[in-house]
C-alpha cells in the first residue's frame, strides 16, 4: 500500500446537494438530487482509477482537498488575471465543507472502507482551470 493516493476529478467543483424527501404512493421516499449523485459518481471512477485495483484503506487517514472554480467571464481582464494569481478568493456557492462532503461520499468504499477513518482535512478554494484534486494520505 502507497502512503499516499492522489486524484483529481475534471470539471466545476460539485457540492453535496440536500437529501430531498416526496411523497409517492402515499409513502414517503427520500433520494439524492440528480446533479449530486452524478458528481460522486465521477468521484468514484476518479478514485478507483488511482486505487489500480488496490483494496481500501483501512486505517486512518489525513485528505487534502483544492478546488479550483472558474474565473467568472464578466469579470475584466485586470481582476480575471488577478484572480488567476491569487489576488481575489472565491466567497461564493459553492461551499467548500460541501464539496468535501461529496467527495467523501464518492470515494467511500473505494479508497478507504469508511470515511470515519479520516481523521485529519485539510480543504482549500481558488480560482483556476475547474477541478478538484484530492490526497489521501495513510496515517
Amino acid at each position: 500500500m502507497l502512503n499516499a493516493i492522489t486524484f483529481m476529478i475534471p470539471g466545476k467543483p460539485i457540492a453535496k446537494g440536500r437529501a430531498r424527501s416526496c411523497i409517492r404512493n402515499g409513502h414517503i421516499a427520500h433520494y439524492t438530487p440528480e446533479k449530486t449523485v452524478r458528481y460522486e459518481n465521477l468521484v468514484k471512477l476518479a478514485a478507483q482509477k488511482a486505487m489500480d485495483g488496490q483494496s481500501p484503506i483501512e486505517s486512518a487517514i489525513a485528505l487534502i482537498v483544492r478546488a479550483f472554480l472558474p474565473i467568472p467571464a464578466s469579470w475584466s481582464l485586470k481582476k480575471q488575471r488577478a484572480a488567476a494569481i491569487g489576488e481575489f478568493m472565491p466567497t461564493k456557492r459553492p461551499d467548500l465543507d460541501n464539496i468535501v462532503k461529496a467527495v467523501k461520499d464518492g470515494a467511500n468504499g473505494v479508497t478507504w472502507k469508511d470515511d470515519s477513518q479520516v481523521i485529519d482535512v485539510h480543504a482549500s478554494k481558488r480560482y483556476g482551470a475547474p477541478r478538484v484534486e484530492v490526497e489521501v494520505r495513510v496515517s
